[in-house]
């Protein structure tokens, strides 16, 4: 009597797995034929959202520039010298840095613009600025910046400068020179 309760038993989890997993496979067309029938998520018609605070009438011409002080023997430049955007528009640019020593190197990026007046309007998202940056001996490395312009600018301001000077990092520098590594200079 046990062993056809168990025979039973077995044969429903068989058919509760089996059914499960039917129910699995069935899912996604069952969901878009849901979808194609109320219309919701329709697939192809979809479309991204849109910044609605993009100022498409006004373009800014933000000009790019890069400094070394004369303490940290890096090379740095802009990517690009120059890029046109609309207030609103989230814009990434490319700064290139390269480390010209045989020694390990932080250096910290200051920015200043001119306007001075467009500080108060660039609103960086992602910038190798934020912290120092540790180049190794040598190397090389594209850097990004991430903005977007506050499109309370005022409009009269058509041309942005954001100029960036790297100086030496004292504090990681002494940290390394400490450490053994700074020996060469």
């Amino acid at each position: 009597m046990e062993k056809t309760e168990n025979r039973i038993l077995l044969r429903k989890l068989w058919i509760a797995a089996l059914g499960m997993f039917g129910f699995g496979f069935l899912m996604v067309p069952f969901y878009n034929k849901i979808c194609e029938v109320t219309g919701i998520n329709s697939g192809d018609a979809q479309v991204l959202a849109k910044n609605t605070q993009v100022d498409t009438s006004r373009t800014i011409t933000l000009e790019f520039d890069a400094n070394v002080d004369a303490n940290l023997p890096w090379r740095f430049t802009p990517v690009q010298s120059s890029i046109s955007m609309h207030p609103g528009e989230m814009v990434q640019v490319l700064y290139e840095v390269e480390n010209l020593t045989d020694r390990d190197i932080t250096g910290q990026a200051i920015p200043s613009y001119g306007p001075q007046l467009a500080a108060q309007y660039v609103k960086k998202i992602e910038c190798f600025c934020f912290t120092g940056q540790t180049l190794k001996a040598g190397e090389k490395r594209q850097m990004p910046v991430m903005m977007v312009m506050d499109p309370s600018l005022p409009a009269d301001v058509n041309t942005i400068t954001l100029s960036y000077t790297f100086f030496v990092h004292p504090e990681a520098n002494k940290a390394a020179h400490a450490a053994g590594q700074g020996t060469n200079g």
